[in-house]
C-alpha cells in the first residue's frame, strides 16, 4: 500500500511540463528565450554531460551562479537523473561555502565561469573531497559543462529518483554558528510546489519575474511556474529600475520580492512612473513588511500584494495573506501573515509543548506534507525541531478571533528587559509609523540595569531628519516605558541575510562594537 501511494518526483513534474507545454515560452534570461521543448533538449544534453563525468543517481551537485538558463538546466538534469542538489548563495562567505561543500558531501561544484571562477578554484583547493569543479563555460582547471553538453546526444528524459530520495539539501543558519543542511525529499519538495500552484494567487497569463539568485532560493519558484505553463523571467541581479523596465517591456504579470526590495521599487516607481499595469500579483515574504510601508506600496501599485510565510524547513507554504485581505480599511489585518494553507496544521505551543489559550502567544508549530524529514547529519537538532511531533518554527505568534495568524517575533530575538518580555516587532511597527523612517530593526543588548536594553537601529529616509527623543517618546506613549528604546542608532543600511531578512545577529555585533 505504501508503493500504491508513493506518487511522483520533481523529475516527473519537469518531464511532464516539458511535454505538456512544449511550444510555449518557458525561460527568459541572460539574453536567451527558450520554449519548454527547447529546455527539455537543453536539460537532456546537460544530463548526458553529467553522466559522462560519472555523475548519476545518489551523487551530489552544488550550484553557484548568476541567473542564467544553464544553471536551471544543470539543476533539472540533476533532479531527473536522481542526483542531490545543494543550491549556494553568492552572499555566503568562503568559510561557510567550504563548510557546506564538505558537510554536504558534495561530489561536483558547478560555477558560473564569468562571475564565480575565482571562488570555484578557492573551493576546489579548500575542499579535498570535491571530485569535480565544473563550469558553465571555458574555465582553466575546470571541466566545461557547456562544451560537454553541446557534444552530447540527448537521450529520452526518464526520471530516476524515487519520492523518498533526497532532492535538495539547502543550508540555513545553525545554532552552533555553522550552517545546517535542511533535507528535502522529492516528495516534500513536490508537495510544496503543488501547494504553491494550487493556493498562490497566480495571474491567468503567467509571466513571473525573479531577481534573486535561482541557484539559491528563487529557483524553487520555477517549479509551480512550470506546473502552470508560465514563463519564468530572470534578472541578473536586483535593481529597482531594471525591474520596473522589465515589467513594462515584457508585460510581467507576477514577481517575488522581499520587503527591502519592495521599498526601493516603490520609491523608484514614484520617480519613474513606468507602465506596470500588467502586474497582477507581487508575492512577498522572507520577512514581514512594516505596515506603514505596506500602505505606501498599496497606494503606488494597487491591490496586487500577496504575503507568504514559510521557512526552509517548510518551504514557502505555512500561511498566506491574499490580495483581498490587503485592505487599508482593515489595518489590523495588514499586520498578520494570513491564514494557514489547506494542507497545513498549525498549533501554538508553550514550553511544555502544550497548546496555549486562544489569543495567547505561543511558538508556531506545524505539520504538513512539505515539512523536511530532518537536518543533514544533525540528529540532536532534528529531535529538538520535531519535539512533541510538530515542526517548531522558532517563531512566536498568536491567532485572532477570525483565524488570522500574527507573528510576534522570532523566539530567539525576543528581548527580556527588566524581567518582562518585549517583542521587537511591536516596537518596530511603532517606529516605522514615523514618516521619516525607511527601515528599522530592534534588538536587545546586554545591560547592567535592564538585563537586556531595547535598542533600535533606524535608517532614515533620504532628505529626512529624525529625532532620537521623538522616537523614544512615541514608543513610550504607545507601548509603555519597558518598550521604550534605551538607545537609538541611525544607520545608512541594515545588514541583511542572503534571503533579504535583517541579519539581527550581525546587527547586534555592530551595535555592541559601536557603543
Amino acid at each position: 500500500m505504501d508503493d500504491l501511494r508513493a506518487g511522483g518526483t520533481i523529475g516527473h513534474l519537469l518531464v511532464r511540463t516539458f511535454q505538456r507545454y512544449s511550444q510555449q515560452e518557458m525561460l527568459v534570461g541572460d539574453g536567451e528565450r527558450l520554449t519548454y521543448g527547447q529546455m527539455a533538449r537543453r536539460t537532456a544534453c546537460m544530463l548526458a554531460a553529467l553522466q559522462k563525468l560519472g555523475l548519476g543517481e545518489g551523487q551530489s551537485i552544488a550550484l553557484l551562479s548568476r541567473n542564467r538558463v544553464d544553471v536551471l538546466a544543470a539543476c533539472y538534469a540533476g533532479y531527473i537523473g536522481g542526483m542531490r542538489i545543494t543550491p549556494l548563495s553568492p552572499l555566503t562567505s568562503d568559510d561557510d561555502l567550504a563548510f557546506m561543500l564538505e558537510d554536504g558531501e558534495i561530489d561536483a561544484l558547478v560555477v558560473d565561469d564569468k562571475v564565480f571562477a575565482a571562488r570555484g578554484h578557492t573551493m576546489r583547493a579548500r575542499v579535498p573531497r570535491l571530485r569535480h569543479l565544473l563550469s558553465l563555460g571555458p574555465l582553466e582547471g575546470a571541466a566545461d559543462l557547456m562544451a560537454l553538453a553541446a557534444g552530447s546526444e540527448p537521450q529520452p528524459l526518464i526520471p530516476r529518483a524515487h519520492p523518498d530520495d533526497i532532492a535538495v539539501i539547502g543550508y540555513t543558519g545553525g545554532t552552533t554558528g555553522r550552517p545546517k543542511g535542511v533535507v528535502h525529499t522529492h516528495a516534500t519538495l513536490l508537495a510544496s510546489a503543488m501547494m504553491m500552484a494550487a493556493e498562490w494567487e497566480w495571474p491567468d497569463e503567467l509571466r513571473l519575474l525573479v531577481s534573486t539568485p535561482v541557484s539559491h532560493a528563487a529557483g524553487v519558484l520555477a517549479l509551480p511556474c512550470a506546473l502552470l505553463g508560465g514563463a519564468f523571467h530572470m534578472l541578473p541581479t536586483f535593481d529597482a529600475q531594471m525591474l520596473l523596465d522589465t515589467v513594462e517591456r515584457e508585460r510581467i504579470t507576477a514577481t517575488f520580492l522581499v520587503p527591502v526590495m519592495i521599498y526601493r521599487v516603490v520609491e523608484m516607481q514614484k520617480a519613474s512612473q513606468k507602465d506596470v499595469s500588467s502586474l497582477k500579483t507581487i508575492f512577498y515574504g522572507a520577512a514581514p513588511m512594516l505596515p506603514a510601508r505596506l500602505k505606501e506600496a498599496l497606494d503606488v501599485f494597487g491591490p496586487v500584494f500577496m504575503q507568504l510565510y514559510g521557512q526552509s524547513e517548510a518551504p514557502t507554504c505555512i500561511t498566506w495573506l491574499g490580495r483581498r485581505q490587503h485592505d487599508l480599511n482593515r489595518p489590523e489585518v495588514l499586520s498578520s501573515c494570513g491564514m494557514p494553507f489547506a494542507d497545513v496544521q498549525i498549533a501554538l505551543l508553550d514550553e511544555r509543548n502544550q497548546e496555549v489559550d486562544v489569543g495567547a502567544i505561543g511558538e508556531i508549530c506545524i505539520r504538513g506534507p512539505h515539512v523536511m524529514p530532518g537536518y543533514w547529519k544533525r540528529p540532536e537538532e532534528t529531535a529538538l525541531a520535531f519535539a512533541g511531533g510538530w515542526l517548531h518554527t522558532g517563531d512566536m505568534g498568536r491567532f485572532d478571533a477570525n483565524g488570522y495568524l500574527y507573528i510576534v517575533e522570532r523566539k530567539k530575538d525576543m528581548v527580556i528587559s527588566g524581567g518582562i518580555n518585549v517583542f521587537p516587532k511591536e516596537v518596530e511597527e511603532v517606529i516605522a509609523s514615523l514618516p521619516g523612517v525607511a527601515q528599522v530593526a530592534v534588538v536587545g543588548l546586554p545591560d547592567e540595569r535592564w538585563g537586556e536594553a531595547v535598542t533600535a537601529a533606524v535608517v532614515p529616509r533620504e532628505g529626512h531628519t529624525l529625532d532620537i527623543q521623538a522616537i523614544a517618546a512615541i514608543v513610550r506613549e504607545r507601548k509603555g516605558p519597558i518598550h521604550e528604546p534605551k538607545r537609538v542608532v541611525f544607520m545608512n543600511q541594515l545588514p541583511l541575510t542572503p534571503l533579504g531578512k535583517v541579519d539581527k545577529k550581525t546587527l547586534r555585533s555592530q551595535l555592541k562594537e559601536s557603543k
